[in-house]
């Protein structure tokens, strides 16, 4: 039902309308542009609408254009149907979904680059628990001491941290094994800073570490 597919992913303004004005004028005369571009908000996006927008022909022109834009606000419904759609790799519609990052563990994302050219674009760096939690998850050591390291630089506790990822692994579907495995590393490492035994940066990153190891094969 769609063909082609462009996935655009990160937060750098300026390259990404510049890449999308560019797949516009390959496929559009600026006197068409009118009749048959449409550029949608995910937030405001009802699959009704979606549905209305898919059926509509092209105007004198071979291609419709279709663009979504912060796509990580649309609904599950409509996710479901853009992923039905994009599987039919023939039609009138060009699609481009613009989404502001593009992480591993988002299935969305995920499925639809399989089908899609994807563009990756700069994306801002945010530091926080949950991307620990994600980087630690994914078991990249490297990356979570990054994450880590960053958030203690901008101020914030080792308490704050432990708690925050404490929060995170409870809300996680591990297994409880894996999940007491988990709580009982932030335990231990919350005790080894109130106890002194260990300086607390120390003690955050071996945590990291052993986080991120936790149930890697050896060898």
């Amino acid at each position: 039902m769609v063909s082609p597919v462009y996935l655009f992913a990160g937060e750098e303004p300026l390259s990404k309308d510049a890449a999308l004005r560019r797949l516009i004028q390959e496929n559009l005369t600026p006197e068409l542009e009118k009749f048959n571009l449409d550029i949608l908000y995910a937030k405001e996006l009802k699959l009704e609408g979606l549905q209305e927008k898919f059926l509509c022909l092209p105007v004198k022109a071979k291609k419709r254009i279709i663009v979504i834009k912060c796509a990580e606000a649309l609904k599950s419904e409509v996710k479901e149907f853009i992923l039905r759609s994009v599987r039919q790799p023939a039609g009138h519609l060009l699609l481009v979904i613009d989404v502001n990052r593009m992480d591993a563990d988002d299935k969305f994302t995920r499925a639809l680059s399989r089908y899609a050219q994807v563009s990756r674009f700069r994306e801002k760096f945010i530091a926080d628990t949950f991307g620990l939690g994600r980087a630690i998850e994914s078991r990249k050591p490297d990356e979570a001491l990054r994450i880590l390291n960053n958030l203690l630089e901008n101020g914030k506790k080792p308490e704050w941290i432990l708690g925050g990822l404490r929060y995170v692994f409870q809300k996680d579907t591990l297994s409880p094994p894996k999940r007491k495995s988990r709580l009982k590393l932030l335990l231990a490492c919350d005790v080894d800073i109130k106890t002194g035994r260990a300086t607390p940066d120390f003690a955050m990153e071996r945590l990291v570490v052993k986080l991120s190891c936790l149930g890697k094969p050896s060898g």
